[in-house]
Formats: C-alpha cells, structure tokens, sequence
C-alpha cells in the first residue's frame, strides 16, 4: 500500500504529484526536436494547466526555457514576484488599466489592436522606457488578432508611437492538430507570411517570429519561426493536441492524482446509491467510499461511467459523484482496505489512466482536465 505525502498527516488523504524531472525531460525532446535556432516559450498559462506555474516555471528555467507565455499581466507578475527572469509574453494582452503592470515588471504584451498599443506606448512613455510588444495577426483563429486585411492601418499607427516597439510577429493556428484540416494551416501560414512581408516592408524588424503551438512544432517544422510555444506536450498531455499520423516523441505525463480508500461497506442487491439514486446494486456489492468529488477534479461526468485504479485494478465509479466525494466498487478487486491508494490520474503496477483518456470519455479534451483539478488539492513536486 503506498502512503501519500508526510506532509498530508492530518489532513485530507487527496492529493496531486508533479514529476518535475519529466517536465524537464519533456521540455529537452522538445527543444531537441526544434533544433538550435528555435527559441521554446512553454505556456505557463492557467496555473500551468493545473500543474502549479511558479514551481514549473522554476524548473523549465533551469532546463534552459528561453520564454515563458502566460494568459494575464498578472500571472506574469506571479512569477516575476517568484524571481522568474525569463521573458514573460501576455498572450491574452492586458486590461484597460494594466498597461502600467506590464511596463513595471517588463512583460511583454501581445497586441492586438489599435487602443492597447496606444496605452501601452503612454504607460511607457510615461516610465522613460521603450517598451517591447509582439502583434498578433489573426490569419483564420478568429478570437484575437489585427485582421490581415486591416494590417496595413495598424502598421501605419504603429510606426508614429516612439515608447512601444514591435518586436515580434505572431498568430495562433486553428486546426494545426488535425491532418484532415492541413490545407486550412497551410492557408493560415500563407497569410502570416504576406503579414510578415508587410511588416518588413513598413520599416520594422521584428526579433521574434512565432506561430506554432504543440501541435504545429511537431508536425510541421516549416511554421516553427525562431521561436515555438508548447502547451501539452510539454505536461505530457499529447495524444488530443497533436496531429497522430506524426509519430510522437518521448513524452511523459507529468501529473497523476491520488486519493484514498476512507470507508468499505457491504451493501445487498437491489441498494441505490449516491445522489438521485442513480446506480443500484445488481449483486451483494463491496463499495469504496473515496475523499474526492467534482471539486477536485473527479468530473461529475464520470458519474457510472469512470474508472480509478486501486491495488493495480480497475474499478469503476458507481453513483453520483458529488463535490466532495465518491463511490467505487471494488467487488471484483482483492483484499481492498481503508487506506488503500486509489489512482484517478496516473499509472498503478502495470495500468495507467490517462487524462487524454478520461477527457474522451467526457467528450473534452486533456487540458480541461488537469486545469479542473482545484487549488484544494496540495500538489506535491517530485
């Protein structure tokens, strides 16, 4: 039986792991991969998708991470307060109001319209600083992004500000994992090399030229630029964000999610259980109670139709699975005792569940997964 973390002692018997040597290892294949005149910029956004930012950002520092990309001005000043030196790229841009945040802890906004660029210039000009920006030029995503057709007039703004300084060219492809869509990326890349022209042709020269994420890195060395930005991939979480007719590299999960066997009972046929009493009894049943629910990254989903591993076995989930706990039923697995290690996410002797797995079985994909897991569960850095 293997026991969770010391520092559990007295509390809740639920917790995440974070294999930080794989996130390194995870993070050379990568680099490896790209080649050396590819700067890497892991996506550190959303708490590093659940896996906890400023620990990774640590690590990925020292494995030699060139960039780190975040969502919000302020993730970005989380790490710069936890003594990351990186540069830090808001890929969401800032809110009105946080174009001074940006300029005082040096992160590197995207912009992407004409408004932002003006505050950001202010904040800067107002700071005695020149500020860098990256554009971003929407080529087919159709969430953030200048307009190709409109690149002309944004360019023509951007060369009269003298505190903000275009220092790199991007976009965000749409459907760079899905082979079936190849000739959509192609059409996305063809753009953002017309874009790319124009930027030059206007005077600027940009230092950083990027648009692939996980997918488009493996798959498609051509759109790498000088500079890529790994999500999954680098947590370990592959098999739904690339493109599968490309033989993957040596990626390895990062993150498993553990609990413990609370409570056994034996229960007759014919018993409900759990909320609405979805699940009855077809045999006298031996059912686990489990300290985990919804809250915690158990999906309620997975009500009746998940599975978690104890003593190397599969067990499915039976009732409701509520915020805070679950059931099990562990008829078929033997000599389960309280106390007992149960495995949501990760590998138990020679099983594994992945949460590309659950995620398919949810109809969402992996990210979700490991960003639902919640801030009460302790993660624990290996």
């Amino acid at each position: 039986m293997r026991l969770p973390p010391s520092s559990l002692d007295g509390r809740r018997p639920t917790w995440a792991e974070i294999d930080l040597s794989r996130l390194a290892h995870n993070f050379r294949v990568t680099k490896e991969e790209v080649g050396p005149g590819v700067s890497v910029m892991p996506a550190i956004k959303a708490d590093a998708y659940g896996h906890g930012a400023v620990e990774c950002a640590r690590a990925l520092e020292r494995a030699g991470a060139d960039w780190f990309g975040v969502a919000l001005p302020e993730e970005g000043a989380r790490l710069r307060d936890a003594g990351i030196q990186s540069p830090i790229l808001c890929l969401g841009g800032f809110w009105k109001g946080q174009e001074g945040l940006a300029v005082s802890r040096e992160l590197t906004p995207v912009i992407f319209c004409e408004d932002s660029l003006e505050r950001l210039d202010a904040a800067a000009r107002a700071a005695r600083k020149v500020v860098d920006y990256h554009l971003k030029v929407d080529t087919g995503m159709g969430r953030l992004g200048v307009p190709a057709g409109g690149l002309e007039g944004f360019l023509n703004r951007a060369s009269g500000l003298e505190n903000a300084r275009l220092d790199g060219i991007m976009t965000h492809f749409a459907a760079a994992d899905d082979p079936l869509k190849s000739e959509f990326t192609s059409g996305q890349m063809r753009l953002f090399e017309r874009a790319l022209e124009l930027v030059r042709g206007r005077g600027h020269n940009p230092t950083w030229i990027h648009q692939a994420n996980s997918a488009a890195a493996h798959a498609r060395s051509q759109a790498r630029g000088n500079l890529i930005r790994p999500g999954g991939i680098i947590y370990g979480i592959w098999r739904d964000s690339t493109d599968r007719t490309v033989p993957p590299l040596d990626w390895l999960p990062v993150l498993s999610l553990h609990t413990q066997v609370v409570l056994l009972k034996t229960v007759p046929e014919g018993a409900p259980l759990g909320y609405g009493c979805t699940f009855v009894t077809e045999r006298e049943s031996r059912i686990a109670t489990l300290p985990i629910g919804y809250n915690d990254g158990l999906r309620r989903g997975l009500s009746n139709r998940g599975r978690v591993l104890v003593r190397g076995e599969f067990a499915p989930v039976v009732g409701r699975v509520s915020m805070d706990l679950a059931m099990i039923d562990v008829t078929g697995v033997e000599g389960v005792e309280p106390g007992d290690e149960v495995v949501i996410i990760g590998r138990q002797g020679g099983r594994e569940i992945t949460a590309e797995e659950i995620a398919a079985s949810l109809g969402t994909i992996s990210y979700e997964i490991t960003c639902g897991i919640s801030s009460r569960v302790p993660r624990f850095y290996v």
